[in-house]
């Protein structure tokens, strides 16, 4: 399958990055707001998808390129038709000291898909069909149709297991009790079933993590009380300059996903499906991302990415053969021609995060529409916008995680039943091509009713001192933190 090509895996080296102290706790910087770090459920911020991430392991979890490696399961195997996932648990425990069993992996998955009903994560999950314990130790999971992304999925944070409230590491975590902190510790190799090692104690490293506000974390970055900053978006991006004295650099993941706007009203100048596709056409994407200087980022026209598809199933960028000025000339007579009823006017709220960069991508959008007649009022985000910034990561590629992301179930705005239809057709057909066609008509469904209005990719940025070894920028946006903790030696 084609990828898209990665936009700016940037390492700008902002001074000389000499080493930081190789001893003691790391400490680590989520850009968010305080208490997300400690949300709980299954609709979690990043800091706390972080988190949970290194207390609570699932089946499988991601290396610090975002690759698929063993947790709690230390082996698998997939059948020959790929409906069939069988795990072989490793030899570990509970910390009550109860052994991990099949019984207990298949209770709590169980729970677990039943309790991500009703969100995209759940949506994604849909092809599980039946999780049973096969003996003590394996368990398996069947699927309605192959999916090579499956691993991927397993590895999400919240597919974590809990048990009475904990976990089986690979990290304990505690919470202060006068600061909305954790401070996580690494669980030594024989508590989690591997042979013992004597200098884990002087050599494993704690880690600090807290959530902040983008220009508090960048300023204790700055000031050199964080090693590591994760989670920076578009909206903060502009905060990303440091000082010659910094020791640190800025890295940008060549994230793959959707940034865009979702339409949540149809009425007034949205009523009509042509008006609303004169507002994507009236922009011009590479224009809107230049104030940022971010060289190398992919815009998108559609919402999933053409290379998403095992075989091309549209052109690479939509209303191909039009220049930016053929286009909005086509916008501004659609949106001239419409007759505003009484109260209406072509002015529309736009639904935006505070930052800095916000503020850059509301100038550009207001002069883009501006060209064609609309004028912009910004709300914050859930304050009755009618549009409003949605901007995810993807979880695995595939054009279905693009589609379920606009699921009717989500109510996040206009939706397509037709398409909602076409991928669940497309949950149960085993033949490549075949499905591949159900979700290209699917997109096709969502783009004729013009539910969204595709930006680019997502942006992800981190800050990260020079002696942080274990991170690397990957397209999905997770960077565990119980790297950080292990010995380089």
């Amino acid at each position: 399958m084609k990828r898209l090509s990665p936009f700016l895996i940037c390492f700008f080296a902002l001074a000389a990055c000499g080493p930081a102290a190789d001893t003691g706790p790391v400490n680590v910087a989520i850009i968010g707001e305080p208490q997300s770090l400690f949300q709980q459920g299954m609709r979690l911020s990043s800091g706390a998808q972080h988190l949970r991430a290194a207390s609570f392991e699932g089946l499988v979890s991601l290396d610090p390129a975002g690759q698929i490696v063993p947790a709690i399961a230390e082996r698998w195997i997939v059948t020959d038709d790929g409906l069939s996932y069988i795990f072989r648990l490793r030899n570990t425990s509970w910390p009550d000291g109860e052994p991990i069993t099949a019984d207990d992996v298949r209770l709590l998955l169980r729970d677990t898909l039943n309790r991500l009903e009703g969100s995209s994560l759940g949506l994604d999950l849909a092809k599980v069909t039946e999780v049973r314990a096969m003996t003590g130790r394996v368990v398996e999971l069947r699927l309605s149709s192959p999916m090579p992304e499956f691993l991927r999925l397993l590895a999400q944070p919240e597919l974590g297991f809990v048990k009475s409230g904990g976990g089986a590491g690979p990290m304990i975590a505690s919470r202060d009790e006068d600061a909305p902190i954790a401070r996580l510790s690494a669980l030594p190799p024989e508590a989690r079933g591997f042979a013992a090692r004597e200098d884990w104690e002087e050599l494993a490293r704690g880690i600090t993590v807290r959530a902040l506000p983008a220009a508090d974390a960048v300023d204790a970055f700055a000031d050199g009380e964080v090693d590591l900053l994760l989670n920076g978006r578009l909206s903060s991006f502009p905060l990303a300059q440091l000082g010659p004295l910094s020791r640190g650099a800025i890295q940008v993941d060549p994230a793959i996903g959707v940034f865009g706007l979702v339409i949540r009203s149809d009425a007034g100048i949205l009523t009509d499906a042509a008006r609303r596709e004169a507002l994507s056409m009236a922009l011009d994407r590479d224009a809107l991302i230049q104030p940022f200087g971010l060289g190398g980022w992919q815009s998108a026209t559609w919402i999933v990415p053409p290379g998403q598809f095992g075989v091309r199933a549209y052109p690479d960028s939509r209303w191909e053969g039009l220049s930016i000025e053929e286009r909005r000339a086509i916008a501004q007579r659609r949106i001239l021609a419409w007759t505003p009823g009484e109260g209406e006017s072509a002015e529309l709220r736009i639904g935006l995060p505070e930052g800095p960069g916000s503020d850059l991508l509301f100038q550009q959008l207001q002069e883009s529409w501006g060209t064609i007649g609309i004028t912009l009022q910004r709300v914050a985000p859930g304050e009755g916008a009618d549009l409003e910034l949605r901007d995810r990561v993807a979880r695995y590629s595939s054009p279905r995680w693009f589609l379920n992301q606009f699921n009717c179930e989500l109510e996040i705005g206009l939706c397509s039943p037709e398409a909602d239809e076409l991928v669940l057709q497309s949950l149960t057909v085993r033949n490549f091509a075949a499905k591949q066609r159900l979700l290209a008509e699917a997109h096709a469904a969502l783009v004729e009713e013009e539910v969204f209005i595709p930006l680019g990719a997502p942006v992800r940025w981190s800050l990260v001192r020079g002696a942080i070894t274990a991170y690397q920028a990957n397209q999905w946006g997770l960077h565990p933190l119980f790297p950080l903790s292990q010995p380089t030696t």
